[in-house]
């Protein structure tokens, strides 16, 4: 059973950096896309950073230029490097992985790290 793992996340002042990690365990296919969401209180869940496999990425306009998605195909895990944190960045970061498998498309889904910016 595929499981996704997300660990970094912490309680970090303004203009801070913080680097979160996923890790997925228990398949024996290769992931394609694997990102990075968040969801603020009261907010919807939204796309922050997408990585393929190849190594192309794609950000949100609000986190261009402050945070760097990265991945190591061999260990499965997906990384998210944030830095010059402000306070509207505060929410649950959610880490997503997909699969190609014939004709089928999985999406997988972590359990999600609280990443609080606040003075």
């Amino acid at each position: 059973q595929v499981q996704l793992v997300e660990s970094g996340g912490g309680l970090v002042e303004p203009g801070g950096s913080l680097r979160l990690s996923c890790v997925a365990s228990g398949s024996i296919f290769s992931f394609n896309g694997m990102g990075w969401f968040r969801q603020a209180p009261g907010k919807e869940r939204e796309p922050v950073a997408v990585i393929t496999r190849g190594g192309t990425t794609n950000y949100a306009d609000s986190v261009k230029g402050r945070f760097t998605i990265s991945r190591d195909n061999a260990k499965d895990t997906v990384y998210l490097q944030m830095n010059i944190l402000k306070p509207e960045d505060t929410a649950v970061y959610y880490c997503n992985a997909d699969q190609i498998r014939g004709y089928g498309k999985f999406d997988y889904w972590g359990q999600g790290t609280q990443v609080t910016v606040s003075s």
